[in-house]
């Protein structure tokens, strides 16, 4: 008895193209649902941010919180010019940066040995990740999740729709493990 071997998968053409957006330290994007943004960061931290019907997509990957020094230009590596552009790309597209949903990432330290969570100053994933709370807050952005500080680095993936974003771990020294 002959058996059926079952339905041919859609040709590759059928299926959606998703367009990924790779964010480098300093990187802002804006995209549309469907679309992925994803980011690697240690000490860094990304901002994301969607509208509540999730149609619109913003990401940064801040790697200063505080502004650029005298002399030095102000680039969307340090934080408000970052979040100041992501909000600039928001109302672009008619969407009010005040009314969006976030989550924020990031922080780690990634040198624990030399900048223990006791020291002076604290150390650079600290104060990037208080940055990021504080301007959501300042600002009024509903945070729905996130994951901050910590001495791991995270690699984060996100496409615009429904779902959260995507976070993979990876402990100084060990393998990767899925959050």
């Amino acid at each position: 008895m002959a058996t059926s071997p079952g339905p041919s998968p859609a040709p590759a053409a059928a299926w959606p193209t998703v367009r990924v957006h790779t964010l480098h330290p300093g990187d802002v994007a804006c995209v549309d649902r469907g679309d992925r943004m994803e980011t690697l960061l240690g000490s860094c931290v990304a901002l994301v941010l969607t509208d509540p019907r999730r149609t619109v997509g913003a990401m940064c990957h801040v790697v200063h919180a505080k502004p650029a020094t005298r002399g030095t230009p102000n680039t969307t590596a340090h934080g408000d010019t970052a979040l100041l552009k992501m909000f600039s790309m928001l109302r672009a597209r008619g969407i009010e940066p005040r009314l969006c949903h976030a989550w924020a990432y990031g922080g780690g330290n990634m040198f624990p040995s030399l900048v223990g969570p006791a020291a002076a100053h604290g150390n650079v994933g600290d104060a990037n990740a208080s940055w990021a709370e504080d301007a959501l807050a300042r600002h009024g952005v509903h945070v729905l999740g996130g994951e901050l500080g910590g001495n791991v680095y995270r690699r984060l993936r996100w496409t615009v729709g429904d779902g959260e974003p995507e976070l993979a771990v990876m402990p100084s020294g060990t393998q990767e493990v899925t959050a």
